[in-house]
């Protein structure tokens, strides 16, 4: 379940749609943030070329994962638009650490056609 916004109260029971982000039905980059030790946990064994669906009322939309990455809080250039439709992940890192993680891990994937 993704609820719209990523503030903490929302991110205690969803992930969330990060707010002036693309929507999945619209052009642009998706961005999605979810708690490590809840909800995306399991990004911890993401690989590339892992296919990743969204579901909306709108529509079913289909990624493929690009990349992954290991950044610091305050990198900010991976959520930039990549010039295609796009989703970015966004956790806290490392996955199996003990009070708030010093990094953020980030998956990113690009629209996919006819998968």
């Amino acid at each position: 379940m993704v609820v719209e916004g990523a503030d903490a109260s929302n991110l205690r029971r969803a992930v969330g749609h990060v707010r002036g982000t693309a929507l999945p039905e619209e052009s642009g980059n998706v961005r999605i943030a979810g708690h490590r030790d809840t909800f995306f946990r399991p990004l911890h064994a993401v690989q590339l070329d892992d296919k990743i669906t969204l579901s909306t009322l709108q529509g079913t939309y289909r990624y493929q994962v690009v990349s992954t990455m290991v950044v610091q809080p305050e990198d900010i250039q991976v959520l930039r638009p990549a010039g295609h439709d796009s989703l970015t992940l966004i956790t806290c890192f490392p996955f199996y650490y003990i009070g708030p993680a010093p990094k953020r891990f980030i998956v990113r994937a690009e629209r996919a056609r006819g998968i």
